[in-house]
């Protein structure tokens, strides 16, 4: 390895799509001094730094092998279908099709289609703020090098009975190096649908209607001839006093999508099992990831009583998407500590948490 006079020692450790070396660096070097700082350019691959007792690290990576190649016709139309059936979900919340209509295949026909395009002011925001959110995981996940799936979209029923998909995801095909990769990779989805959702809802908030009866509160959908209350949390609140300030508002599609946007984002969150939230949880608190999981999920199965019972079937679908088991995978190398620089990321999380979570979703 060229850059090994600058080194004290180092391990290599080889995977099935990386190669990660874990180099003790010459303290004369750790600045980096000049002359190493022009030998990491050469580098091709990822590295970061890494404080630890015996000095300073670098954690240096490489692909090991060509990636396998992806079956994108399998990703283009799992996108096609669930950008149909949100689209039909869309056109049902919006009054462009009736709910009945929605579930007849046999009766579609132009007029059926011409119902469908009015769908498209709920969809595509819908799938802009999923499909952003995946490629937060996507991207950061490539900047390590990592063996990662592009996203995958799952359609689902329509309304009533859904909103046309069942979210996205990506597979991370190989285990990570760290807990500052597991916190990175972790984070960045939920950050970056974040970022999408709330232009989103704003936009949807300025286009939705105000009620006019000061005795109705809070964020209304109306469709099929039902009214659903949709729960709000700080952000909606806080958005809501910006656009109108009316106490209660008939939403737009496009209001909707970013509101389950946001309902999303605090899902993901949930500091449990392998959610973004247990990725965080993990990453920072690795020891006390299990029994503080195992906490928060019986909280949610208490809200799910009380307040809303899709928590109650979320809280099961967690535990049996984990297999009953709330804990987490360990990391490649979990004694190698969160460096300080990225404890704040771990605190944002659970502030963006807080400020997206609504005890109450959606329901008549």
């Amino acid at each position: 390895m060229s850059l090994a006079r600058f080194l004290v020692a180092w391990r290599t450790i080889p995977l099935r799509d990386r190669e990660v070396i874990d180099a003790l660096v010459d303290p004369a070097h750790t600045g980096p001094s000049a002359e190493f700082a022009q030998a990491l350019q050469t580098w091709r691959g990822s590295y970061y730094w890494s404080d630890e007792p015996d000095g300073r690290h670098l954690v240096l990576t490489h692909p090991a092998a060509p990636r396998p190649r992806e079956r994108w016709v399998l990703h283009a139309l799992l996108f096609a279908a669930a950008l149909f059936t949100t689209t039909l979900a869309g056109a049902v919340i919006g009054g462009g099709l009736d709910a009945d209509l929605a579930y007849a295949p046999g009766s579609w026909g132009v007029s059926f289609l011409l119902g469908w395009t009015r769908g498209l002011s709920f969809s595509l925001p819908l799938l802009a703020i999923l499909l952003c959110h995946e490629l937060g995981h996507y991207l950061t996940a490539l900047r390590y090098n990592l063996d990662v799936s592009p996203p995958y979209f799952l359609p689902g029923p329509p309304a009533p009975v859904g909103i046309g998909t069942l979210g996205a995801f990506i597979r991370l095909r190989t285990i990570l190096t760290d807990r500052r990769q597991l916190l990175d990779v972790g984070a960045a989805g939920p950050f970056a649908g974040f970022v999408i959702a709330v232009p989103v809802l704003c936009v949807g908030l300025a286009l939705s209607r105000p009620l006019t009866d000061p005795s109705v509160h809070g964020m209304q959908v109306w469709f099929a001839g039902q009214v659903w209350q949709l729960g709000d949390s700080i952000v909606t609140q806080i958005v809501r006093r910006v656009f109108g300030g009316a106490s209660g508002v008939v939403l737009h599609p496009t209001a909707v999508a970013g509101w389950f946007g946001l309902f999303v984002t605090a899902l993901n969150l949930l500091p449990m099992a392998q959610l973004d939230g247990g990725h965080v949880l993990y990453a920072a608190l690795p020891r006390r990831h299990e029994w503080l999981g195992r906490g928060f999920w019986a909280v949610i199965m208490l809200l799910g009583w009380f307040f809303w019972t899709g928590w109650l079937v979320w809280g099961m679908l967690v535990l049996v998407l984990s297999r009953g088991r709330l804990g987490h995978p360990p990391v490649l190398d979990a004694y190698r500590p969160l460096p300080p620089s990225r404890r704040w990321i771990a605190w944002a999380s659970l502030a963006l948490f807080l400020a997206t979570f609504t005890p109450r979703g959606i329901g008549p």
